[in-house]
């Protein structure tokens, strides 16, 4: 697959972008197939438990009208464990979440990177039982740190990725010079520029669901990009901008990810009519929806040059990726690699985010890649990945981060962070993205 190259590098070949276009249909095609077949699914289920019950007509409106209720009832999102704000700029917190007694504790701080993709970086503490962060700490990364992305107003419109990653600089300098970084699908390619410019920095690095090489795997998100920029260039991209008031209106990033998936949005309402007497159900959906319904803008600056530089030209995984005037070449990254993909991600396939693994400086028996069950969201903030595929992976970079042989207390560690998130008990989960 070809690499487009340059500032002033041509659009790609006419033979990528007519496979792009046949993904596309493709995709299309199967995500119409599987909304009629969920509504199909869904209208005879409740036709079946209203026969079942022997609902009256009244009864069944009744149902409807809860339905319609938790439907529309939102609330913001919000974070669960407490912490404090160390530092603030206007696009950006730098959150402590380290409890008192651990302010001393003698670990390699860790920065969470959350996505960034117009929805709260509150979801790496989606909840008191499904916490991206609970899982870190238990695992004995007691100092721990996340960068809460603010919504962009018109006074941040013309954030840059400079800022980005000074804002990243100034946070590991709060916290000692030296860090373990996770960074969460946007917030890991971020995460792996400041490392390819910053190695010194970074103890360890730890990339879920995050792109590295953008044309790498059949992605939707990556196909449509690349059918517009060769047709109009960053045209389209301009013009939302434009009508956000010089920011990407976080509410055009929902209607783009829901119209991606539109059957997890029709099986996630349907599911919650089936389920409307199921206290538990309507819970977890509610919490879902506040946290994905809530949308933020997000920097226009910022957002035109990840279009431009990484989603169309590629240039994190050519190495011709240069901020202010410095190549962010990732052979200069040489610090162990932790990689955690979703072996159904549609927003980031696996080979975007493996492809990190030949391209950086670190040996090879330093990566550790590692595939979970599920799709995208739930690599931050589903009860399987926390307590399956998160904990192994922390308990590894913990290891490496304390003054004691390497494995010690691995295990106790690995247990701990599994156990901080509820067991699914054969419960469903909510349909996400």
């Amino acid at each position: 697959m070809s690499t487009t190259r340059g500032t002033n590098a041509s659009p790609p070949r006419m033979p990528d972008m007519a496979a792009a276009l046949a993904h596309l249909a493709g995709y299309n095609t199967a995500a119409a197939a599987n909304s009629l077949a969920e509504l199909t699914r869904a209208s005879g289920a409740v036709w079946a438990d209203a026969i079942s019950r022997s609902t009256t007509p009244l009864g069944m409106a009744d149902r409807g009208l809860r339905w319609w209720r938790e439907m529309r009832r939102r609330s913001e999102p919000s974070w669960h464990l407490p912490s404090e704000i160390v530092l603030s700029t206007p696009f950006a917190h730098l959150r402590d979440f380290t409890e008192p007694a651990d302010r001393a504790a003698e670990v390699v701080p860790t920065l969470v990177l959350p996505p960034q993709a117009g929805h709260s970086s509150s979801v790496v503490d989606f909840s008191p039982t499904q916490s991206q962060l609970a899982v870190i700490r238990a695992a004995g990364l007691h100092r721990l740190f996340v960068l809460e992305w603010r919504a962009a107003t018109p006074r941040t419109a013309g954030v840059t990725i400079t800022d980005y990653l000074d804002v990243i600089d100034r946070s590991i300098e709060r916290m000692g010079g030296r860090a373990n970084l996770v960074g969460d699908c946007q917030g890991g390619w971020l995460a792996a520029i400041y490392a390819a410019l910053h190695p010194e920095r970074v103890h360890t690095l730890t990339l879920a669901g995050a792109p590295i090489d953008f044309h790498a795997g059949e992605s939707v998100i990556a196909s449509s990009t690349r059918t517009l920029t060769s047709a109009f260039g960053l045209a389209p991209y301009r013009a939302l901008v434009a009508l956000g008031g010089g920011n990407m209106p976080g509410r055009a990033v929902l209607t783009n990810f829901i119209a991606i998936q539109p059957q997890s949005e029709i099986s996630r309402q349907l599911q919650l009519l089936e389920n409307i007497d199921d206290r538990a159900h309507v819970e977890r959906y509610r919490v879902f929806e506040d946290w994905f319904k809530h949308t933020q803008d997000i920097p226009g600056a910022f957002y035109l040059w990840l279009v431009e530089h990484l989603f169309w030209r590629n240039e994190l995984i050519s190495g011709e990726l240069v901020v202010d005037g410095r190549r962010a070449d990732l052979a200069n990254i040489t610090c162990p690699l932790f990689l955690l993909a979703g072996s159904t991600d549609h927003i980031t396939p696996p080979p975007q985010l493996f492809a990190a693994a030949e391209a950086v400086g670190t040996p090879q028996d330093r990566i550790h890649r590692r595939t979970a069950n599920g799709g995208h969201l739930g690599l931050f903030m589903g009860r399987e990945a926390l307590r399956t595929d998160w904990p192994p992976l922390m308990a590894a970079v913990h290891a490496l981060s304390v003054p004691r042989p390497d494995g010690a207390g691995g295990d106790d560690h690995e247990r701990n962070a599994r156990d901080v998130v509820a067991d699914p008990g054969g419960t469903p989960e909510v349909p996400a993205p």
